[in-house]
C-alpha cells in the first residue's frame, strides 16, 4: 500500500444524520458548513440522509432555503451549488418536541421510512444542537422509542454540545441520566476546540518527538500558562452569559482540554480508551483547593466601558438582559497544581476573558532558568526566558524562545525565536473546526471526545472556585477596561511566585 493510500481517510458507513435544533445558530453557523466541507472533500457516506428537527411546523423547502442561506453566509470555502444541493436535497424536516412524547414516535417512523429509501442501514447519529436543559429530555425520548438501541450490527450515536452541566452535581446528574439510556461508547461530548489542528498536534508534538518527552516534567519546566482571550464582548448573549460566567463557560471544557493534553502521561497506544483514560487521570490529579485557597489562587473580573479595535464597548452591567448589580465574572484567572510525580510543584496558570485587547489562544511552557554563574564576568546581566509556545489561534504554530550570542567581539546575549507556522508548511482547505469531530462521530472514533469520568474530574477541580466566588458575592470582583489585557490583579497572581504573564502581542 502506498503512503498516499494509507493517509487517505476512509468514508464513513451509511448513516442518517439527525439534527435537533435545525433552525438554530449553531446548525447554520457550524454544523451545515462542516457537512458541506466534508462533502466537498468526499468524506460523507454515499448513502446519507439529513433530518432537521424543528419544534414548530415548518416546510422542508423553507428549512432547506434557511440552511442554504446560512451556508452561504458562514461557509469557509466558496460554495459550489452542486455540492450544496447534494447535502441539502437529502433533507427531511420533522417536528419533534420532548414535551410531546408522541412526536418522537412519529420521528421513529420517519427514520425507518428514510432508511429504507436511502439505504442507510439503520445507522443513526443524533446531534443535539440545543440548549443544555434539553439534552436529557431529548435523549430520554429517543431512548423510550428505541432510537438509541443498537441491534443487528447497527450503530446509534448521541452528540452532546457543551456546556455539560453547570457544576459537579449537575454534571454527575446529567451523566447518570444519559448513561441509563445509552452506553458510554455511544455518547460523544463534543468540544470544538479539539477539532483544531493545533490542539490535536499537542499529542504529536509531545509523543512523536524524542527530544521533548525527557524534559517534559517538573525537573525542567518552571510553570505553564494557558490563555484563551477573546476580543468579543458578551453582546446579545446577556441572558445566557449572566447565568454562566467565564469560569463555567470556558475552564472545565476548553482550558481543561488543553491542560489535559499538555500534562497527560503517554498512553499505551494512540486509541480512544487509552488516551481518554490518561486525560481523565491527570484531571483527577488536580489538587482540590479549600475555599480560602480558591480565593487566594484566583482572580475574577468584570469589564467596564472601553474600546476594542474600532468598537465601543459598554459596561458589562449595561448589556441587555444582564442584571444591573451582576457579580458574574467576564474574566477568570486561576492557579492550579497537579499532585503527581511528573508535575508536583509546577504551577499552572489559566486565564480567559471577554472584551480583551487581542484574540489569542496559546499554551506557553516556561523552562527553568539556566545557571547564570559562568556569565558573571561578562557584560551579560540577565538571560531571556526559555519558552515553548503552542499557538492555537489566530496564529497556528509553535514558537521556541532561547538565548544566543549577539555577533561581535564581546559576550553579549539576546533572546531569539524560532517559529513554525502551519500555513507556511501545509496548505489545508479552510475549515470550521467541526469537520474532524463530525467525521469522527460518523466513523465511531471517540478519541477527541470527553468521557464521563473526565467531565466530572474537570468539574471537581472547578467546584471550589464556584463555591468560594458565590459565597464572596461582590467581594473580590475587580474591574478591567474593555480593550485591555485584563485586571491588574491577575498580574499579581503570578508576581507573588516571581512570574509574569506573556504579554499580548
Amino acid at each position: 500500500m502506498t503512503t498516499a493510500a494509507r493517509n487517505t481517510p476512509r468514508k464513513p458507513e451509511p448513516c442518517c444524520f439527525v439534527i435537533f435544533g435545525a433552525t438554530g445558530d449553531l446548525t447554520h453557523r457550524l454544523v451545515i458548513p462542516a457537512l458541506y466541507n466534508l462533502a466537498e472533500s468526499g468524506l460523507l457516506p454515499e448513502q446519507f440522509c439529513l433530518v432537521g428537527i424543528v419544534r414548530k411546523q415548518m416546510s422542508e423547502d423553507d428549512l432547506r432555503q434557511s440552511l442554504m442561506e446560512g451556508l452561504k453566509k458562514h461557509a469557509t470555502r466558496p460554495v459550489k451549488t452542486e455540492i450544496a444541493d447534494k447535502v441539502l436535497n437529502c433533507l427531511t424536516c420533522v417536528e419533534a418536541d420532548p414535551s410531546d412524547p408522541s412526536s418522537f414516535d412519529t420521528l421513529s417512523k420517519a427514520c425507518e421510512r428514510l432508511e429504507t429509501r436511502t439505504g442507510t442501514c439503520g445507522n443513526r447519529l443524533f446531534y443535539l444542537a440545543v440548549p443544555p436543559t434539553a439534552f436529557a429530555p431529548i435523549a430520554e425520548q429517543l431512548g423510550r422509542v428505541g432510537l438509541l438501541r443498537e441491534i443487528n450490527g447497527t450503530w446509534r450515536r448521541l452528540v452532546v454540545e457543551k456546556p455539560f452541566g453547570t457544576d459537579l452535581a449537575s454534571a454527575r446528574a446529567l451523566n447518570a441520566r444519559l448513561l441509563k439510556i445509552a452506553n458510554e461508547h455511544q455518547i460523544y461530548r463534543i468540544d470544538h476546540y479539539l477539532g483544531k489542528e493545533t490542539v490535536q498536534n499537542i499529542l504529536v508534538l509531545r509523543f512523536a518527538n524524542g527530544m521533548f518527552e525527557p524534559i517534559w516534567n517538573r525537573n525542567h519546566i518552571d510553570h505553564i500558562q494557558i490563555t484563551v482571550d477573546e476580543k468579543l464582548s458578551v453582546g446579545h448573549r446577556g441572558s445566557f452569559y449572566d447565568a454562566t460566567g467565564a469560569l463555567r463557560d470556558m475552564v472545565p471544557n476548553h482550558l481543561f482540554q488543553l491542560l489535559s493534553l499538555v500534562t497527560m502521561e503517554p498512553p499505551r497506544r494512540f486509541e480512544a480508551h487509552a488516551v481518554r483514560s490518561e486525560k481523565a487521570e491527570v484531571l483527577a490529579a488536580i489538587q482540590t483547593q479549600t475555599p480560602e485557597e480558591a480565593l487566594r489562587n484566583s482572580v475574577r473580573g468584570q469589564y467596564y466601558a472601553g474600546q476594542v479595535g474600532d468598537e465601543a464597548i459598554v459596561d458589562y452591567r449595561n448589556t441587555p438582559n444582564v442584571e444591573p448589580n451582576s457579580t458574574t465574572e467576564t474574566y477568570a484567572a486561576l492557579k492550579l497544581t497537579i499532585d503527581n510525580w511528573r508535575w508536583a510543584g509546577v504551577p499552572f496558570y489559566l486565564r480567559t476573558g471577554k472584551a480583551l485587547g487581542l484574540k489569542r489562544t496559546e499554551v506557553a511552557i516556561k523552562f527553568k532558568q539556566a545557571p547564570f554563574a559562568m556569565f558573571r564576568c561578562t557584560p551579560v546581566d540577565q538571560l531571556s526566558h526559555n519558552y515553548l509556545v503552542i499557538g492555537i489561534e489566530p496564529a497556528e504554530g509553535i514558537t521556541m524562545q532561547f538565548n544566543t550570542k549577539v555577533p561581535g567581539p564581546t559576550i553579549s546575549i539576546d533572546g531569539v525565536e524560532m517559529k513554525f507556522r502551519y500555513k507556511d508548511y501545509f496548505h489545508a482547505a479552510p475549515s470550521t473546526g467541526y469537520e474532524t469531530l463530525i467525521y469522527d462521530c460518523m466513523t465511531g472514533d471517540n478519541i477527541l471526545f470527553q468521557r464521563a469520568d473526565g467531565v466530572e474530574a474537570g468539574w471537581q477541580a472547578v467546584q471550589p472556585f464556584l463555591d468560594a466566588w458565590k459565597k464572596a458575592g461582590a467581594n473580590g470582583l475587580v474591574g478591567y477596561k474593555a480593550g485591555s489585557e485584563g485586571p491588574r490583579e491577575a498580574d499579581k497572581l503570578l508576581a507573588r511566585d516571581g512570574n509574569q504573564w506573556r504579554k499580548l502581542t
